[in-house]
C-alpha cells in the first residue's frame, strides 16, 4: 500500500448540519483530505492543535497516558480505506518488540496522532477517490473551494437526525 504522509490542517463545522470536518493536508502538495467526525473527537482534535490543555484529561488524554503505562508507543496511524462512505484507520504502535496494528476510527486515530506526534499517513489510492485539489495559489481560493465542498455535501440538518 503506498502512503502519502498528512498533517491536520483545520476543523470546519458545517453550519447548516452542525457536522464537523477535520481537513487534512499532503505534506508535499496542496491535496487536501476532509474527514466528517463526530463533535468530540473534533473537539478533542482541536484542544490539542491549538494547544489548550484542558483541566481534566479527555478520553484521548486518557487513552495516551494508559498506552503509555503499559509501554505501548504509537508510531503512526494511516487512514487506510474508504468504504460506503466511510473511513477507516489503523494504529500502529510498538510495544516489548512486537508491532501492534489495531483497527480505529479515522477520527480516534488522528485525534491520538496529534498527542503522541506520531505521523498520519493516508493510502495513496483513498486520496485519488477523496482528495479535494484547490486551483489557485492564495488562502481566499482554498477557503472557497471547502466552502463550496462543505456546501456540496447532501448531509442531515440537525432537527432531522432526531432525539
Amino acid at each position: 500500500m503506498d502512503l502519502i504522509e498528512m498533517a491536520v490542517d483545520s476543523i470546519r463545522v458545517h453550519m447548516p448540519s452542525g457536522q464537523h470536518v477535520v481537513v487534512l493536508k499532503e505534506k508535499d502538495s496542496e491535496r487536501f483530505l476532509p474527514i466528517w467526525v463526530g463533535m468530540a473527537e473534533a473537539n478533542a482534535i482541536a484542544l490539542k492543535i491549538s494547544g489548550v490543555k484542558p483541566e481534566r484529561p479527555v478520553t484521548h488524554d486518557l487513552m495516551v497516558n494508559m498506552l503509555a503505562a503499559l509501554e505501548v508507543n504509537i508510531t503512526q496511524v494511516v487512514v487506510s480505506e474508504l468504504r460506503n462512505d466511510t473511513f477507516y484507520a489503523r494504529i500502529m504502535a510498538q510495544t516489548q518488540g512486537r508491532d501492534l496494528e489495531l483497527d480505529a476510527r479515522s477520527s480516534d486515530a488522528i485525534a491520538l496522532a496529534v498527542r503522541v506526534d506520531a505521523p498520519i499517513f493516508v493510502a495513496k489510492e483513498v486520496l485519488d477517490q477523496a482528495a479535494v485539489l484547490p486551483e489557485g495559489e492564495d488562502e481566499d481560493a482554498k477557503l472557497a473551494v471547502f466552502q463550496q465542498m462543505v456546501n456540496d455535501m447532501n448531509l442531515p440538518d440537525l432537527e432531522d437526525r432526531g432525539p
